[in-house]
């Protein structure tokens, strides 16, 4: 089974960003966060088993979607 890819959307100064789980260049930078969220998703969708990881303006977490089977399920 091949491993999740994470992608994280995150504020940055003039907007909003997507960025690959341990890294630190953005893949893609937009005006709102609709957007950011919306690409995600479909970057998310054509990479699964993947998930995304939605912060809020402040930085903190704020959701988690995972698409496709989850490679870590908890056990019980």
């Amino acid at each position: 089974m091949s491993k999740r890819k994470t992608y994280h959307v995150v504020p940055d100064k003039t907007g909003w960003e997507i960025k690959q789980q341990n890294s630190s260049r953005a893949l893609r930078k937009f005006n709102t966060k609709d957007e950011a969220v919306n690409f995600a998703r479909n970057l998310a969708k054509q990479n699964e088993p993947s998930q995304i990881k939605i912060h809020k303006k402040n930085g903190k977490f704020q959701e988690e979607r995972t698409y496709d089977k989850d490679p870590y399920p908890p056990k019980g």
